[in-house]
């Protein structure tokens, strides 16, 4: 715990078996007080692994993508009770060596959600992230500032954090199961007033660490431009799906298949 805070990890995993325990040695488990992990169908011995490393381990029957992945991970984390949740990807492309920074800027209440951002001191381009995606990065980036009227370093980091109320209020049900669920959310979280912190991050590019291809990069950042412009134009006063009143908060009714349960 921090602040008298639990804190919870969860990793949403596909076909991360060579990186997950890398991953998760490098979690300072003394401030930690759950780890989840939902494998989204994978093909390799994920879960298998995390089972062996006694993590919390929900394995998905079919796979629900990205965002459906993350939909699992947060009713787990509420489930058990977690007051702060930090989602970390198993791939090792961010160091877990900040989950204490990140969970204690939430614990104390100066912020509602925490991003690890790549964009901060250049750690990008020096962990070995391809051109493309830095140009790409900071151009989606810029627009979503400009028309969303904020000034994050950037909207697409796969190391963030949430406290409990971000997880209980928003419809994230209404959210995609695509990638496009991370840019959804944070702006879900701007557009009701929560406030988002920052913190750098170094990252690492190497084979085994996840990235979608070039065809889908391109669906995606078509698609952040899309919920910026429905973010401004709700803010706006039109009606909007999602950035309205009615959405579906996570149902926790929802069954979870456990592989293997701790604590």
């Amino acid at each position: 715990m921090i602040n008298s805070k639990k804190v919870a990890v969860i990793m949403p995993a596909y076909n991360a078996e060579k990186t997950l325990e890398k991953t998760y040695n490098e979690i300072y488990q003394n401030f930690v007080d759950e780890i989840i992990l939902v494998d989204d169908f994978s093909s390799d011995e994920t879960k298998d692994i995390a089972k062996r490393l006694n993590i919390t381990t929900i394995v998905h029957e079919r796979n629900k993508g990205y965002g459906g992945n993350q939909k699992s991970c947060y009713r787990a984390a509420l489930k058990a009770g977690a007051d702060i949740v930090i989602m970390l990807h198993p791939d090792y492309q961010y160091t877990p060596k900040l989950i204490p920074a990140i969970a204690s800027m939430m614990a104390f209440g100066e912020y509602d959600a925490v991003i690890a951002s790549r964009m901060l001191g250049n750690s990008a381009l020096k962990g070995g992230m391809p051109l493309y995606k830095y140009i790409s990065n900071r151009f989606l980036t810029e627009f979503e500032n400009i028309v969303i009227g904020e000034k994050l370093s950037e909207y697409h980091t796969g190391f963030r954090g949430f406290t409990r109320k971000i997880l209980e209020t928003l419809p994230l049900e209404d959210c995609s199961d695509d990638f496009i669920f991370d840019n959804q959310m944070l702006a879900l979280i701007l557009y009701n007033g929560f406030k988002i912190g920052e913190i750098s991050c170094p990252t690492k590019y190497f084979a085994e660490a996840s990235s979608i291809n070039f065809s889908r990069s391109c669906k995606y950042g078509l698609e952040v431009l899309l919920v910026s412009l429905k973010y401004r134009l709700a803010k706006m006063g039109f009606q909007m799906a999602l950035f309205n009143k009615q959405g579906r908060v996570l149902n926790l009714e929802k069954e979870l298949n456990y592989y293997n349960k701790c604590r």
